[in-house]
């Protein structure tokens, strides 16, 4: 379980948290408990996703789960900055599908004193690290890895086995395309 030790309250460090693992590991349902616990306490906060992630729907993120949360649509990383308007939290779902553009932006917003909180795929379904996502775990401040069940043998789960015969790295999809593995499971695919 992540614990939360955040810079004393009141401070005007900004910081990053990234929440990665594989499909199905919970990474959007716990994007959305921790926005949801802001806005519990009143904290203005911005929650965006990128264009391509329309699954589930149009406007908002939503958890494998069923948990929702309104969100801006962007097609870009910097796009980001145009819409923050001194917000306390800025959220980002499905990380892996912008550019390295974002881990200037996320930087940027850091260094305003801005908590940001990012949520992506580690690795795509060929088990190699996805995006910028490598670099945003690089400067976090806090990192968690969550894992989902391996639906082979019950083990932890963090690989992303696809299960169609697309072969480009970005295929947004769910249980339709895609099946949690555990290393020995993936391996023996």
């Amino acid at each position: 379980m992540f614990l939360e030790q955040f810079p004393i309250e009141g401070r005007a460090n900004g910081w990053i948290e990234v929440i990665c693992g594989s499909m199905f590991s919970g990474k959007t349902e716990e994007l959305i408990r921790r926005i949801r616990r802001a806005e519990f306490a009143n904290q203005a906060l911005l929650l965006f996703k990128p264009k391509i992630d329309n699954r589930f729907s149009e406007k908002n993120i939503v958890s494998h789960k069923g948990s929702t949360f309104e969100a801006v649509i962007i097609d870009q990383a910097k796009d980001i900055l145009s819409h923050w308007e001194n917000q306390k939290i800025v959220a980002i779902d499905e990380a892996q599908f912008f550019d390295d553009s974002i881990i200037e932006v996320c930087n940027q917003l850091a260094n305003k004193g801005v908590r940001v909180i990012i949520a992506g795929l580690d690795m795509d379904y060929q088990g190699k690290a996805f995006g910028p996502m490598p670099q945003l775990m690089a400067i976090a401040e806090y990192i968690t890895k969550v894992h989902a069940i391996c639906v082979s043998c019950g083990n932890l789960a963090h690989y992303s086995q696809r299960t169609v015969q697309q072969t480009e790295q970005v295929l947004v999809g769910a249980i339709e395309k895609y099946r949690p593995l555990c290393r020995t499971c993936y391996q023996q695919r």
